[in-house]
C-alpha cells in the first residue's frame, strides 16, 4: 500500500537568524539606539521658571498659592455688595419684543419670593431680599434705544425679555447688537407667555428656538427661565444674588454712579446716589450724557436718618438736619477746569509769503507741483535755453578744452573737417538726444501706433497739429462716453475728470505728488495755510500708551471709595437737568479721568456692519458715536486701517464700505483706554436707530496725516516703443510744466515720466520702462491734507 503524502510550502522565504546578543554593544548602535534622548533631565534647557521640573510638594503650593490668589479676588469683586449698607446689585430689565413688559417681569420674579413693593412701568428702585441677604436696584426699561443703552452701560446683570408668541423685531435685534457693542457684564433671558403655547408639549420646543436665537449673541447662555414658575423664578433671583458680575473693563477703571435723586438748590446741582467703580474724585471733572461735563463742588455722605436696610431706595430721603450731613471729599488746588484747548500763544509762527498765499496765486510764486519735500524746476538758473549745433571737436577734447575754441573758426584738419561723412553721422548718433530732436530721437525706423493704428516709418516725421476747439471738444466728449461704461470699475477709484476750461494747477494748488504714499516724506508746512484756526491749541500726546497706564493707574487710589452712599454738589449744574431727570431715562454720572476733557484729535477703528440697509455713510456724514461714557454728534474722516508707514500718512477713504474695518477721525475730548466705539444713524422716528459700525477707540495724534487721492488719467494718443504721445489729462501747456516732476504710472503695471509738452492743448510726450497697450491708460496721483471736524454733544 503506497501511503499519500501532501506537499507543504514553507510561510517565507525569507530566513531570520538569531539575533546577535552581546554584552557591550557597538557605538553607533548605542547612538542609534539613544537618539533623541537625554539620560539628564537637569541638562534641558529651559526658559523660564514655569518649565522647571517642581516637585510634588512644589506643585501642592503653587495650586495653594494660586487658589488663595483668586479667593482674594473674589473677596476683592464682592466686597462691594457685603455689610449693612452695602451697595445694591443694579438689574437692567429689557424688552426686545413688542408684546413683553419688564414690569411684569420684575413682579412675577418678586413675587415668587414674596417680596412686597411697588413695581413701576417704568424706571429705577431697590428692593431688599432677606432670604439673601442683598439688595437689588431694578432699572425697569421700555423699548427706548437712549433709555437701554444707558442702562445696561451700568447695569451688573441685564435680563432680557422673550415672548413665546413673537419674533425679535429689527428695533430688538437692534438693541442687542448696541448692548453686545458697547459692553455688557452677566446676561441672563427670561420668556413671558409660554403659558398660551398649546399643546403644552410644543412648550420646550419654543424655549429651545429661543435659547438657540438668544446665544447667538451670548453664548454664555445656557437656559431660558420662565418667569410663572415656582422653581425658575427664585433660581433665577438667587443667581442674580449670589453670582459675582464679571463687570465690563473699560467701566471698571472710571468711578460711575446711578442717579437716584437729582435736585437743584442754593445754584448747585445735587445729584444722589452710590459709588460704583473706582473712587469718585473732586478733583477730577464728572460727566452727564446729554448735558456735559461738569466739576465737583465737594462730596458728602448721604443722610441716614431715616434710611433703614429694609428701606427701598425711594424712602430714603434727606429728611437729616443741614448739620447731619458729613462732607466726605472737596476739591483741592489740583481741581481740573473746564479748560478744553491750550492756551493761545501770544508770538504766532510765522508762515512763509509763498506758503500763506491763497490757492489761486500760489502757482504764480511756484514753478512746480511739490513732489515729496521739494519744488522741482524751481531754481532760478533753471531757464530754458535753445538748442546749441555741437563745435567740431578732436577727438578726446576735454569740456573745459572746448572751451577754448571758437566757433566758426578753421583750425585744420585734425579738428574733422576731412573726416568722411560716416563718421559725421556716427559722432552726431552719439551725441545726446534732444527734445527737439522729435518723439524718437535719434532712434532707428520702428512702427509706430497712432490711436490703435499701426502706420509705417513716416508716422515719426509728421508734424504735430493743434486740433480745432471744436474738433478738441467732441474729440473729448467721444472719449468720456466710452469711459462713462466703465463707471463700475473699482481699479481706478479716485479718478477724476477736468473740464477743458479748468486750470489744473489752480484746481489742484493743494495737491502734491508722493512717490510712496507710506515712506514719501510729507511736509506739513504746506498745510499751514487750510489748517483750522484752533489746530494748534489741540492736545498733543506723545506716548499715549505710556500716559494711559500712568492715568489709569492714577484712579487706583484715593477718593470716595465704592459703594459709598453719596452727595454729589456740581458747580456749574443747570436746572435743565433736573427737568431731563424722568423714570422712564435712567441718568448716570460718570467720574472721567485726569485729561479727559481736553479736545484732540481723535482716531478710532469703526467695521461697518454687513447689516445695514440705508444709504452709503460718506466722510463727514453725520454719525452718532457713542464712546465709552461719551455720545458724540460727529462728521468722520474714513482712512485705511491696518497703521501707517514712517510718515505716518494713511489714505482717505469716500465711504465706510461694509465688512472692511476703517479709522474714523474727528476732533473730540481725550479717552483712555481701548473703550468701544458705537456709531448709529438716526431717524425720524422713535425706532429708526440704525447701527452703522462698531469698534475701539485707537488714539490721540495730531501728526496723523489723513491725505486725500485723486488720479488723473491720459489716453494714450501715439505710441512709438517706449515713446508715448498722452493727451486728455491736461488742456494746456502751463499745467503740464506744472506737473512734469510727478511719475506716471499706467493700470498694467509701467512707470514712466514727463519728457516735454506738445502744443499748446495738453499733449505731452512720456517715456516709460516698456512698451505700454493701447488700451492702457496713463496716471498721476495727487494728494491733499484733509482736516477732521469737530465734534459736539448728543441731545435729542
Amino acid at each position: 500500500m503506497v501511503s499519500s503524502s501532501v506537499h507543504h510550502h514553507r510561510s517565507t522565504t525569507k530566513s531570520t537568524n538569531k539575533p546577535f546578543k552581546s554584552r557591550h554593544s557597538t557605538k553607533s548602535s548605542l547612538k542609534a539606539k539613544n537618539k533623541g534622548k537625554v539620560d539628564d533631565p537637569s541638562a534641558i534647557s529651559r526658559k523660564n521658571h514655569h518649565q522647571q521640573v517642581m516637585s510634588k510638594i512644589e506643585r501642592r503650593n503653587k495650586a495653594r498659592q494660586l487658589q488663595q490668589t483668586k479667593s482674594k479676588d473674589v473677596e476683592r469683586e464682592t466686597r462691594v455688595f457685603r455689610g449693612r449698607d452695602a451697595a445694591p446689585r443694579i438689574v437692567a430689565v429689557v424688552p426686545l419684543c413688542s408684546d413683553v413688559s419688564s414690569a411684569v417681569t420684575v413682579k412675577a420674579l418678586m413675587a415668587s419670593l414674596d417680596i412686597e413693593g411697588e413695581c413701576p412701568e417704568a424706571g429705577i428702585f431697590t428692593t431688599w431680599v432677606e432670604r439673601f441677604k442683598q439688595k437689588i436696584q431694578w432699572i425697569v426699561l421700555k423699548r427706548d434705544m437712549l433709555a437701554v443703552l444707558d442702562g445696561c452701560k451700568a447695569a451688573d446683570f441685564v435680563l432680557f425679555v422673550l415672548s413665546a408668541n413673537q419674533e425679535v423685531d429689527p428695533f430688538g435685534e437692534g438693541m442687542i447688537r448696541g448692548i453686545e457693542a458697547q459692553g455688557i457684564s452677566n446676561t441672563h433671558t427670561v420668556v413671558q407667555h409660554l403659558e398660551t403655547i398649546e399643546p403644552a408639549k410644543r412648550r420646550q420646543d419654543v424655549k429651545k428656538s429661543l435659547l438657540s436665537y438668544i446665544s447667538h449673541f451670548f453664548p454664555t447662555t445656557t437656559k431660558i427661565h420662565e418667569t410663572d414658575s415656582a422653581q425658575e423664578a427664585p433660581n433665577l433671583i438667587r443667581s442674580l444674588c449670589t453670582s459675582t458680575p464679571k463687570g465690563v473693563h473699560w467701566r471698571d477703571d472710571r468711578s460711575y454712579m446711578v442717579a437716584e435723586e437729582v435736585r437743584y438748590e442754593d445754584g448747585q446741582l445735587v445729584v444722589g446716589g452710590v459709588v460704583r467703580g473706582r473712587g469718585l474724585k473732586a478733583d477730577r471733572l464728572v460727566h452727564i450724557q446729554g448735558f456735559g461735563d461738569f466739576q465737583i463742588e465737594k462730596i458728602c455722605a448721604y443722610p441716614s436718618t431715616t434710611s433703614s436696610r429694609h428701606t427701598n431706595a425711594d424712602e430714603m430721603a434727606v429728611d437729616g438736619s443741614p448739620s447731619a450731613i458729613q462732607v466726605l471729599e472737596v476739591p483741592t488746588s489740583e481741581q481740573e477746569d473746564l479748560t478744553e484747548l491750550a492756551p493761545e500763544e501770544e508770538s504766532m509762527q510765522d508762515v512763509a509769503d509763498t506758503v500763506s498765499e491763497a490757492g489761486t496765486t500760489m502757482s504764480e510764486s511756484r514753478k512746480g507741483v511739490l513732489l515729496d519735500d521739494h519744488h522741482y524746476f524751481e531754481d532760478d538758473e533753471y531757464v530754458k535755453q535753445a538748442y546749441e549745433v555741437p563745435k567740431q571737436l578732436p577727438s578726446g577734447t576735454s569740456k573745459y578744452q572746448a572751451a577754448w575754441y571758437l566757433d566758426g573758426e578753421d583750425y585744420g584738419s585734425d579738428v574733422g573737417g576731412d573726416s568722411e561723412p560716416e563718421d559725421e553721422e556716427m559722432e552726431m548718433d552719439e551725441t545726446e538726444a534732444r527734445p527737439e530732436d522729435g518723439m524718437e530721437g535719434l532712434a532707428g525706423p520702428s512702427a509706430t501706433t497712432v490711436a490703435g493704428t499701426v502706420y509705417g516709418d513716416d508716422a515719426k516725421s509728421e508734424m504735430f497739429l493743434d486740433p480745432s476747439p471744436d474738433q478738441e471738444f467732441a474729440q473729448i466728449a467721444a472719449f468720456r462716453n466710452r469711459e462713462a461704461e466703465l463707471a463700475e470699475d473699482r481699479e481706478f477709484p479716485d479718478e477724476i475728470e477736468l473740464q477743458p476750461n479748468v486750470l489744473a494747477r489752480e484746481r489742484l494748488a493743494r495737491y502734491r505728488g508722493l512717490k510712496s504714499l507710506r515712506s514719501s516724506k510729507w511736509e506739513t508746512s504746506e498745510d499751514r495755510p487750510w489748517q483750522p484756526e484752533d489746530w494748534d491749541r489741540l492736545a498733543q500726546i506723545q506716548d499715549y500708551r505710556g500716559m494711559k497706564n500712568r492715568v489709569i493707574n492714577e484712579a487706583l487710589i484715593g477718593g470716595v471709595q465704592a459703594g459709598t452712599r453719596v452727595l454729589v454738589y456740581l458747580r456749574n449744574g443747570s436746572p435743565e437737568v433736573v427737568q431731563a431727570f424722568k423714570p422712564e431715562r435712567p441718568m448716570v454720572l460718570w467720574g472721567l479721568l485726569r485729561h479727559e476733557h481736553k479736545q484732540a484729535v481723535v482716531n478710532v477703528s469703526i467695521t461697518a456692519s454687513t447689516d445695514y440697509q440705508g444709504e452709503a455713510v460718506k466722510s463727514k456724514d453725520e454719525l452718532i458715536i457713542q464712546i465709552g461714557p461719551r455720545r458724540l454728534h460727529v462728521n468722520p474722516l474714513y482712512s485705511t486701517a491696518g497703521g501707517t508707514g514712517p510718515n505716518n500718512v494713511a489714505k482717505f477713504e469716500r465711504f465706510l464700505i461694509p465688512g472692511r474695518t476703517s479709522v474714523a477721525t474727528f476732533v473730540g475730548p481725550v479717552t483712555w483706554g481701548n473703550v468701544p466705539v458705537v456709531a448709529w444713524k438716526r431717524g425720524d422716528g422713535e425706532t429708526d436707530w440704525e447701527l452703522v459700525g462698531q469698534g475701539s477707540f485707537l488714539g490721540v495724534d495730531r501728526d496723523r496725516v489723513v491725505a486725500k487721492r485723486i488720479v488723473l488719467t491720459g489716453h494714450p494718443f501715439k505710441i512709438h516703443k517706449r515713446m508715448v504721445t498722452v493727451r486728455y489729462m491736461f488742456f494746456n501747456r502751463e499745467d503740464v510744466e506744472w506737473f512734469k516732476a510727478m511719475p506716471l504710472y499706467t493700470r498694467r503695471g509701467r512707470s514712466g515720466f514727463i519728457k516735454e509738452s506738445l502744443g499748446t492743448h495738453g499733449y505731452f510726450k512720456a517715456t516709460f520702462d516698456g512698451r505700454i497697450n493701447p488700451q492702457d491708460a496713463v496716471a498721476i496721483s495727487l494728494y491733499k491734507r484733509v482736516f477732521p471736524r469737530g465734534s459736539t454733544e448728543f441731545t435729542e
